[in-house]
C-alpha cells in the first residue's frame, strides 16, 4: 500500500514536470514569433521616422526625407543600412516616453554604391526631432566614419538639421566634437540671437541663405533648385573622385580623340590686351566632351576652378577669368584657387592652369584684409603640390601673379605659352609710364617694350615655359603630358605638418 502511495506521489510529480515542460516548451515556441513581430514593428517604425504626418510636411516644404535622398542617390538597392535599431539615451524633460523614442534616432546610417562604387553616407531625418543632434545620432555617424576608413571609401553626409538636440545638453555638444559638423549649417547663430546681441534685424535668408554662402562667404559650393537636382549633381560630382587619397584618380573610357585639335582655340583670344574674352570656352573646347563641373561657380568669378577629363583620366583645372576683374587676383579667388588645389593634391588629381592674370587687385581694401597673406596661401598650394602640374599662359602672366599662378619656379612639370602671351613685371603702358617718364616720344617707347618684354620670347629663351605652342594643339600636348607624368613620384623630407599662410 506504501509503494503503492510512492508511486502514485511519484506520478503525481512526473505529470507536474511533465506539465512544467510543456509550458516551458510552449514558452519557448512562442517567443521567437514574438520577437520577430518586435523586430518587424520595429523596422517598420524606424522606415517612417517621425511618422506620416511629419513626412507629408516635408514634402509640403519641397523637401525629400532622408530616406529618399539616399534612394536618390544611390544605386538601386545596394543600401545596407546600419543601427537601424539605436534610440537616444535621455531621460529628462520626458525624452524617456515612448512617444519620443524613434528607432533610428534622428539619423540614417550605412553603406551603397554609386556607380558600383562604394560609399558611406548617412542622412539627417527632419521629421524626428528636426534632424537634432544626440548623442545616439553622433554614435551612429562616427562608427561609419570609422568603417569607411578602415576600407578606404568615402562618407557622404546628407544634413538637414537644426542643431544640437536642446534636451540632452553638453552631450549633444560632445557629439558635434566627434563627428566635426560645426560647418554643416547656414548659421552659427539665427536672427533671433544676432538681434539680441548686435541688435541688426535679418532675416533668414539674408543671413545664411543659399545665396549668401554660394555668393559672399563662400561657405558653400553650390546651390541647386531643389533636393533631386542637388543629388543627381552629388552623383556626378562623385564619379570624378577617388575613393580615398590612397588611391589614383580614376579614369574612365574615353569616346574623344586625345589629339583631337581645336582649331577655334587659334583666334579666341582678342588682339586688343584689354579686351575681355570666356576662359571657360577654353575649357570646354579642351577637355573631354565639353563636360566641366565648376566648384564655386558664383564665388569670386574672377578664377575659376572644377573638375574635368582628359583622355577619360579626372584633372583639376584653376584658370583666371578675364571677365571679371580682369582676371586679377583678390584674396577671395586667392583662397578658393588655395583650396582647390589643395583638395586636388591630397586625392592625387592632376592639375592643369590657365593663365591670364595681370596682377594683384590693387587697393586699400585688399591691403588691410591680408592680400599678402592670402595671396600667399596659393603660391604656396601649387609649390607644395606634388601630382602632375601643367600650365598653359594664353595671355597676360605679369608681375608676382604669374609666379603664383603655377609657373616654372613652382616646380610645374609643364608649362607652355601661346603665341598671345605676355610674360612680364607689368603691362607695358604702366612699365612706359615708369621708365620712360618725361620721354618725349612714348608711343614709340611703348613699341619698345612690347618688342623687348611682351611677349612670350624672353621667357622661352630663360626657360620658364617648356615650349610656346599653337592654341589648336593644346589638348593633344596636355593628354601626351599627363600620360607621361602619370609615374611621377616625389619624396619629400618628412615633417609634422605644413605650415600654410593661415
Amino acid at each position: 500500500m506504501a509503494a503503492a502511495m510512492r508511486v502514485a506521489a511519484a506520478g503525481a510529480r512526473l505529470s507536474v514536470i511533465a506539465s512544467g515542460l510543456r509550458t516551458a516548451i510552449r514558452s519557448l515556441c512562442s517567443q521567437p514569433v514574438s520577437v520577430n513581430e518586435r523586430i518587424e514593428n520595429k523596422r517598420r517604425a524606424a522606415l517612417l521616422g517621425g511618422g506620416q504626418h511629419r513626412i507629408d510636411a516635408q514634402h509640403k516644404r519641397g523637401k525629400l526625407t532622408a530616406r529618399e535622398r539616399i534612394s536618390l542617390l544611390l544605386d538601386p538597392g545596394s543600401f545596407v543600412e546600419s543601427d537601424m535599431f539605436v534610440e537616444h539615451r535621455c531621460a529628462d524633460f520626458g525624452m524617456a516616453a515612448d512617444k519620443n523614442k524613434f528607432p533610428g534616432d534622428s539619423v540614417v546610417t550605412g553603406r551603397g554604391r554609386i556607380n558600383g562604387r562604394l560609399v558611406y553616407i548617412f542622412s539627417q531625418d527632419f521629421t524626428v526631432f528636426g534632424g537634432s543632434l544626440s548623442g545616439a545620432h553622433a554614435q551612429k555617424i562616427c562608427k561609419i566614419m570609422d568603417q569607411a576608413i578602415t576600407v578606404g571609401a568615402p562618407v557622404i553626409g546628407l544634413n538637414d538639421s537644426g542643431g544640437a538636440r536642446i534636451q540632452e545638453g553638453v552631450e549633444s555638444l560632445a557629439g558635434y566634437a566627434d563627428i566635426f559638423l560645426d560647418t554643416s549649417y547656414l548659421f552659427i547663430t539665427g536672427p533671433e540671437v544676432v538681434k539680441s546681441v548686435t541688435n541688426e534685424d535679418v532675416t533668414q535668408e539674408e543671413l545664411g541663405g543659399a545665396k549668401t554662402h554660394t555668393t559672399m562667404s563662400g561657405v558653400a559650393h553650390r546651390a541647386f533648385e531643389n533636393d533631386v537636382d542637388a543629388l543627381c549633381n552629388l552623383r556626378e560630382f562623385f564619379n570624378y573622385l577617388p575613393l580615398s587619397s590612397q588611391d589614383q584618380a580614376p579614369i574612365r573610357e574615353c569616346h574623344d580623340p586625345s589629339d583631337r585639335l581645336v582649331p577655334e582655340l587659334d583666334t579666341i583670344v582678342p588682339l586688343e590686351s584689354t579686351k575681355a574674352y570666356d576662359m571657360l570656352d577654353i575649357i570646354h573646347s579642351i577637355v573631354d566632351e565639353r563636360d566641366f563641373f565648376e566648384i564655386m561657380p558664383n564665388y569670386a568669378k574672377n578664377i575659376v576652378v572644377g573638375f574635368a577629363r582628359m583622355n577619360g583620366r579626372t584633372v583639376g583645372i584653376v584658370g583666371n577669368q578675364p571677365k571679371v576683374a580682369s582676371g586679377c587676383l583678390d584674396i577671395n579667388s586667392s583662397v578658393k584657387g588655395a583650396r582647390f588645389v589643395r583638395f586636388c593634391d591630397a586625392f592625387n588629381i592632376p592639375l592643369i592652369t590657365f593663365v591670364d592674370v595681370p596682377g594683384f587687385l590693387p587697393g586699400t581694401a585688399q591691403e588691410y584684409g591680408g592680400i599678402i597673406r592670402h595671396g600667399a596661401k596659393l603660391l604656396y598650394a601649387f609649390a607644395e603640390a606634388t601630382v602632375p602640374k601643367v600650365t598653359v599662359i594664353t595671355r597676360k602672366a605679369y608681375g608676382g601673379a604669374y609666379d603664383v599662378m603655377s609657373s616654372k619656379h613652382l616646380l610645374g612639370d609643364t608649362n607652355y605659352a601661346w603665341p598671345t602671351a605676355e610674360i612680364a613685371v607689368m603691362g607695358a603702358k604702366g612699365a612706359v609710364e615708369i621708365i620712360f617718364k618725361g620721354h618725349a616720344d612714348v608711343d614709340a617707347a611703348q613699341r619698345e617694350y612690347i618688342e623687348k618684354f611682351a611677349n612670350p620670347f624672353p621667357a622661352a629663351v630663360r626657360g620658364f615655359v617648356d615650349d610656346i605652342i599653337q592654341p589648336s594643339s593644346t589638348r593633344a600636348r596636355i593628354c601626351c603630358d599627363l600620360d607621361v607624368l602619370a609615374s611621377k613620384k616625389v619624396q619629400r623630407p618628412w615633417r609634422k605638418h605644413a605650415n600654410i599662410p593661415l
